[in-house]
């Protein structure tokens, strides 16, 4: 599990790099990955399945980024698009288009629909993290300062 989080850190923060974050803010961005990916592991060890796990993952994502966007004083953005990285489905996409050209309608639909409900899972994880009210991330900020 120590190596996954290291691994999703340098992941994250490459990602970071290729999306020009500002510089100062890159092992910050690394962090969010890495910590999402720690909570979609614990989640998938827990046994609730990979949509739950990554819409537990990314709402813990979002809410990190939120604090950390709140102690740092930049946009989320900034640390939410590439800690999403991750957690995006793209085994899930690369197989559903391989078994639609190899004319596997059966599997094609399987991972399909189980890529549809990642993605919406990560949708509604960052719904749910957005829907906390930004004066719990602002008070944590004025504390920390002190």
């Amino acid at each position: 599990m120590i190596l996954q989080f290291v691994i999703s850190m340098f992941a994250t923060l490459s990602f970071a790099v290729l999306f020009a974050a500002p510089r100062s803010e890159l092992i910050f961005c690394g962090l969010t990955g890495a910590f999402g990916w720690l909570a979609y592991l614990i989640g998938i060890e827990a046994g609730i399945g990979t949509v739950l796990a990554n819409l537990a993952a990314t709402f813990a994502l979002t809410v990190i980024s939120r604090t950390i966007a709140a102690m740092r004083k930049n946009p989320v953005t900034v640390y939410l698009i590439s800690g999403i990285f991750p957690l995006v489905p793209g085994a899930g996409i690369y197989y559903t288009s391989y078994y639609f050209i190899m004319n596997e309608m059966d599997q094609c639909s399987h991972y399909g629909m189980e890529t549809v409900k990642v993605a919406g899972a990560i949708v509604l994880g960052i719904i749910f993290g957005f829907a906390l009210p930004q004066s719990w991330f602002n008070a944590l900020h004025r504390n920390v300062r002190r």
